[in-house]
């Protein structure tokens, strides 16, 4: 694996083609890194990637073969100076570790901007948005006939048969994948119980590992249950998957997930399960980044046609839970309520720790992706919606 400095160039064509950088002039080209391997690609790897030396922005990004659409910042929409100068407060490090910033309006990409450790073509790590990866996971497989909506509402042991009832704790059987996916198992582990079975990793291959969260947790309440934060949930709904698909749950989201939206550059952890992990553990190209959230704008359409039920994304994106800030949950997606020129717009965000955040406002046909490397979640969920969102009313 290598960097690719970014040479030189003619300033004057730069500006005319609406790639600049902050400090003198970027490449046409958007910084990469050469002799690129998926063994190349991981969380630890990511962090000792050298920062950039010129911020590379661009209003007018490059066409490439991915199934993007390209427009220009301006023309296409969006006020060119509100974002530039965002852009500046990023590269000056007012906005936290940003590594890139990507913009689509109006079902184009308008503007492309990478920094620090920001590369076109090295999938950062997303931490938690690899729930939301998951639900629409769930989501294809309902389009292609494996479940159905209704199915939803089932009890996650009607699919894990490999689990021994025999062990697993009172209320078990009540939990279902709808409950699972939006954080409302029941589930209640210790902490400190749950750090030694993780230690266990021979002995949780396959359903060993829900069923281990089955048998160590505290009694499960009776529906509806509280909301909580937890790895076990997204666990659950990817042993579902590899359940009810054909083959494995990593092949059907390489094939059908991904495949299909012309993603292939990207990397995928393993649990200790054996299956991919549904928690954090994914890694996508803020390019890629787009196109996932667009799924969500466009109602679970992909180039007209439907890729994923309208339903299944209306249900994910719903307020089936809302917590203390506002904020609102549904299967792995969260949403809330911003003000945007004096009026209230619908945002729906995935949400990963560092800052790798995916926004969605359907009132403005706007998705905006962003990667960081924060200690902690950073202020984008803040700024983003105060000082970019605004720039993009038509």
């Amino acid at each position: 694996m290598k960097y690719l400095p970014i040479p030189y160039p003619v300033f004057t064509a730069c500006i005319l083609l609406g790639c600049i950088s902050l400090s003198a002039a970027s490449d046409l080209l958007a910084p990469e890194i050469t002799d690129l391997k998926v063994e190349d690609v991981s969380y630890a790897l990511e962090a000792k990637l050298p920062y950039l030396e010129k911020s590379y922005i661009c209003t007018s990004p490059m066409f490439k073969e991915d199934g993007i659409t390209v427009g220009v910042l301006g023309s296409d929409g969006g006020d060119k100076t509100t974002v530039l100068k965002y852009a500046q407060e990023i590269a000056d490090g007012q906005r936290g570790t940003t590594d890139s910033l990507l913009i689509a309006q109006g079902g184009k990409l308008l503007f492309e901007s990478y920094f620090r450790r920001g590369r076109s073509n090295y999938p950062h790590f997303q931490m938690s948005i690899t729930k939301s990866y998951t639900a629409l996971a769930i989501g294809r497989a309902i389009q292609l006939g494996y479940i159905t909506m209704a199915e939803l509402d089932k009890p996650i042991l009607s699919f894990l048969k490999d689990i021994d009832h025999e062990k697993i704790v009172l209320g078990a059987e009540q939990i279902t994948l709808a409950e699972a996916m939006n954080m409302r198992s029941g589930i209640r582990i210790d902490k400190v119980k749950e750090r030694e079975l993780m230690r266990q990793r021979g002995q949780l291959k396959g359903q060993k590992q829900i069923e281990a969260y089955l048998t160590h947790s505290a009694l499960i309440a009776s529906p509806p249950r509280d909301y909580k934060y937890q790895g076990s949930d997204p666990a659950i709904t990817m042993q579902v998957l590899e359940v009810i698909v054909p083959g494995s749950a990593e092949d059907f989201i390489k094939e059908q997930l991904l495949a299909p939206l012309g993603i292939s550059n990207y990397s995928w952890q393993t649990d200790v399960s054996g299956l991919p992990k549904a928690g954090a553990g994914s890694s996508f190209t803020s390019r890629d980044m787009i196109k996932l959230g667009s799924l969500i704008l466009n109602e679970g359409k992909y180039k007209g046609k439907q890729y994923i039920p309208a339903e299944f994304i209306e249900r994910a994106t719903a307020a089936l839970y809302t917590n203390r800030q506002g904020s609102t949950y549904g299967y792995f997606w969260w949403g809330s309520k911003i003000q945007v020129e004096g009026k209230v717009m619908h945002c729906t965000t995935g949400r990963g720790a560092g800052g790798q955040l995916i926004f969605i406002i359907k009132d403005l046909g706007l998705v905006i992706a962003t990667t960081s490397h924060n200690k902690g979640m950073g202020k984008a969920l803040q700024t983003i919606p105060s000082k970019l969102i605004p720039a993009f009313v038509y």
